[in-house]
């Protein structure tokens, strides 16, 4: 049965889309050349090509009934949409698909329930569906949204499709197309406005604690301006293959506390601005393979994140990267991923993969623009040692005290270059069997040139000078020969270094022991 008209006069064109809507049936106004029908000339198409929004409105809610045995639906190509299209705190009776269609005012969607809602290849001004429940599938795929989407806290049960769109931040008048009437008695502030989501003139896309079910796939797409998907939720993941996003703001992309079964920021994305994503847990990949990043300060900020497997491969990256408090189980990665300062304290891992060496992995833990920090080197070490690389973890580890000497006082870095030179901090115990070789050997040589006198002329005793080299350089005499000859002239002194020598490499070996037995958190 059909409604009476809730207009009075209906336009040629509204009278088709009024006709076709029982049925679901298509109008197609557009005139059959591409660049007449290209919705950038939209402003120019005639009254032939005019729907007011009000009219779709009117039968997205209600205004006829669907035919039987139909599904009622509104499906509309190459139309110029009059007036703002507000469908909001509305249930939809129908699904909206729009097809290269020109709408130079806002589609409002906030608190409505929709089948399924497709915007293809249209020039948009702008569309706010916050708290939106979408029951199938959100698309927009080729369309132009010139001042920016928002999709806060809505939730999608299907796919949602953004691949190549080109999106656009609102700018500075952002809060101006809000509706929204000010309370006299408490006026808002700046961050007020932005956790009520009015001050959006950075991000092409507002969508904090946004939830999709399906895929979200952003390919192709040129964005001016951020994307905020703060605590946002992909259950199948968020893919951006070949996006260039272009920040008006600091961030190019802010997803902290995001969830998602996989990202993609891969295949040639771009990014000029900071990628945040604080808290993150990514419960598959997330690539950033052959992507172009670049920022002033810090390109990626990947902090306290949980991810299955970090693939961070970029063709360029310029800035600093964080990845400090973060747990990935497998981080794949090259040494031109951090030109730059790398945060590093805090993250725990279980598999490296990558070509590289033990120095570009010593130099990866060593640029932490806070200075020292032993956690890096630990945990790389410990890795080391879960592969079987023991000697790679000791040099590590020799590394870390290295690192540590340049924090100390004087006397801790003259103390620690002698346990440095002696034993390598106990992580190089043959260097201590090397400098007593070679004091043997000068300390032999020169008593056998140059032999002390006997202290006692009376007693029976033959001059060995290897033997008293050695006692020399045993802290305490083993051999009696030090109380038994007293070195002559200028000897005296090469004596005196001999002892003290011994005293410093015992103390040497003893201090790297208790160094290398000491916990590794504690040394």
């Amino acid at each position: 049965m059909r409604l009476t008209r809730p207009f009075r006069r209906l336009s040629p064109a509204e009278r088709q889309v009024w006709d076709a809507y029982p049925a679901g049936a298509w109008v197609d106004l557009r005139t059959g050349d591409a660049d007449v029908d290209d919705p950038a000339n939209g402003a120019d198409w005639g009254p032939e090509r005019t729907v007011r929004a009000e009219v779709i409105a009117a039968l997205l809610l209600g205004a006829r009934e669907p035919e039987p045995g139909k599904t009622a639906g509104l499906r509309l190509a190459g139309a110029h949409v009059t007036g703002k299209l507000d469908l909001s705190d509305a249930t939809l009776t129908g699904k909206l698909h729009l097809l290269n269609c020109y709408l130079p005012e806002a589609v409002s969607l906030a608190d409505t329930t929709a089948s399924g809602v497709r915007f293809r290849g249209c020039e948009m001004e702008r569309v706010r569906a916050p708290r939106c429940t979408f029951n199938g599938l959100l698309e927009l795929d080729g369309s132009t949204v010139r001042s920016g989407i928002r999709l806060d806290n809505a939730q999608v049960t299907g796919q949602l499709r953004f691949s190549k769109c080109h999106l656009s931040a609102p700018g500075e008048q952002s809060r101006a197309t809000e509706s929204w009437l000010e309370d006299v008695r408490r006026p808002l502030d700046a961050r007020d406005m932005r956790e009520r989501g009015l001050d959006q003139h950075q991000w092409a896309l507002w969508a904090g604690g946004l939830t999709v079910n399906g895929g979200a796939f952003i390919r192709d797409t040129h964005v001016t301006g951020g994307l905020r998907i703060i605590g946002a939720k992909f259950h199948d993941g968020i893919y951006l293959q070949r996006s260039v996003i272009t920040a008006t703001g600091p961030y190019a992309v802010q997803a902290d506390f995001m969830e998602s079964g996989a990202a993609e920021f891969s295949a040639g994305f771009t990014a000029t601005g900071t990628i945040r994503m604080r808290g993150a847990r990514i419960n598959g990949v997330l690539s950033f393979d052959q992507a172009v990043l670049s920022a002033p300060d810090r390109a990626l900020h990947l902090t306290h994140m949980q991810v299955n497997e970090l693939i961070l491969r970029p063709a360029s990256l310029e800035g600093e990267v964080s990845l400090a408090y973060s747990r990935i189980e497998l981080i794949m990665d090259q040494p031109s991923a951090y030109p730059g300062r790398v945060h590093l304290n805090g993250l725990v891992y279980e598999t490296l993969r990558g070509d590289w060496t033990v120095a570009e992995r010593l130099s990866w833990v060593s640029r932490d623009p806070d200075g020292y920090r032993p956690q890096p080197y630990e945990q790389l070490a410990a890795w080391f040692r879960r592969i079987g690389h023991e000697p790679d973890a000791r040099r590590v580890l020799l590394a870390k005290q290295r690192r540590r000497r340049r924090t100390l006082k004087p006397t801790g870095r003259f103390w620690g270059r002698l346990l440095d030179l002696a034993v390598g901090y106990g992580y190089r115990p043959w260097l201590a069997g090397l400098w007593t070789a070679v004091l043997l050997t000068a300390g032999t040589v020169v008593f056998d040139a140059v032999p002390p006198t006997k202290i006692d002329p009376d007693e029976v005793r033959v001059f060995q000078p290897f033997v008293y080299t050695l006692d020399l350089l045993v802290p305490v005499s083993v051999f009696e020969q030090r109380g038994a000859w007293e070195p002559v002239g200028w000897t005296q002194w090469l004596a005196w270094v001999l002892v003290a020598s011994g005293w410093i490499l015992a103390t040497a070996l003893i201090a790297g022991a208790a160094r290398v037995l000491r916990p590794t958190g504690n040394s």
